[in-house]
Parts: structure tokens; sequence; C-alpha cells
């Protein structure tokens, strides 16, 4: 990481020696990869509704997988940012209602059943691996949790508040004397 850090670096920017263990968790890791499903998965909604459509049975409901298709790209820009709790929570909503659709064209005339099927079986397993994320990026970054730092025994005086109360009597000695 160091020599990628350092080739982006400015002429008279410090140099990058080593790095520290880094504060992107696992879960976090796995919000990025869901965001980035999420992209993928709104924009073939958004862009070929026809084709999803199709395969579900589901002719005549271009319109509403357009909706969940600007829907996904949302809750995958959100899980891309800092606020990756709420674009994974806005996934576990949505992954509800796409169960809800889904089981809606889930009825015997329907000539691609088994595709229904396949797909409330997917959903299903992702909307577990949602959840299961979103709880733990809640936790993670949720307020108050790890360390406060406390600054209490610091002055921001770099000898101490005593000395800095002698040079003070000090400099106002000199300007009495000078003043003289």
């Amino acid at each position: 990481m160091g020599k990628i850090a350092n080739f982006v670096r400015s002429k008279g920017d410090p140099k990058v020696i080593s790095t520290g263990p880094s504060s992107f968790g696992a879960s976090d890791r796995m919000a990025r990869n869901l965001g980035w499903f999420s992209l993928g998965l709104g924009a073939l909604e958004l862009l070929t509704p026809e084709r999803v459509t199709r395969a579900l049975g589901m002719e005549g409901q271009e319109t509403l997988v357009r909706a969940y298709g600007a829907r996904e790209i949302a809750a995958g820009v959100l899980s891309l940012s800092t606020e990756k709790g709420t674009g994974l929570w806005s996934r576990v909503a949505g992954d509800g209602l796409d169960i809800a659709t889904l089981m809606g064209a889930l009825h015997a005339d329907n000539p691609k059943r088994g595709n229904v099927a396949l797909a409330l079986l997917m959903v299903g397993g992702i909307t577990l691996l949602d959840f299961a994320t979103a709880k733990e990026v809640s936790a993670r970054h949720a307020p108050g949790n790890g360390s406060r730092r406390t600054y209490s025994d610091r002055t921001g005086y770099p000898k101490g508040i005593a000395a800095s109360r002698g040079i003070g009597a000090a400099t106002k000695l000199r300007k009495q004397l000078a003043a003289t």
C-alpha cells in the first residue's frame, strides 16, 4: 500500500513508509460489495425491464420494475457512501417489496412460475445477507461505540500552565520596565 500511496503524492509531500491497520472492517467491505451489486441490478431493472418481466411472466409491470431499479441504484449509492447503514437498511426494505411482488407472480397460471420461485429463493438469500450486514454495520458505526478520546490531561501549553503563567508575568514586567 505504501508504494501506491507514494505514487500519487506530490514531490514535496511526506512519504508513506508503512500503513497501519485499516478501520475498514469486513462488514464495510460487504456493504461495498452489496452497493456495487445494487448498482448493477438497478441498472438492469432500469434499462431492460422488459427482459426482467418476460423472464418472470410479469409482462405489463415494466414501470414497476423501472421504479425498483431506481430504488436499487439509490440504495447502492448510499451503501457506497458514508451512509452505508441507511443504504443497507433500504436494501432490506426493498427486498421485502421484491418478495411481496414476486409472491404475487407465483400463481398457478403463470407459465414462468419456476423462474419466479428461483427468483424468490435468490432474493431470500440476499435478504439474509443484507440484514446481517446492515445489522453489523449499524452496530459497528453506532454513535458511542469504541473508546472516546479525552483530552482532559492536556492544556495546549507545551511547557504547562505554570510555566506559561511565569512567561505572562515576565512579559508584563518587561512592558512596565520598557514604559519607564
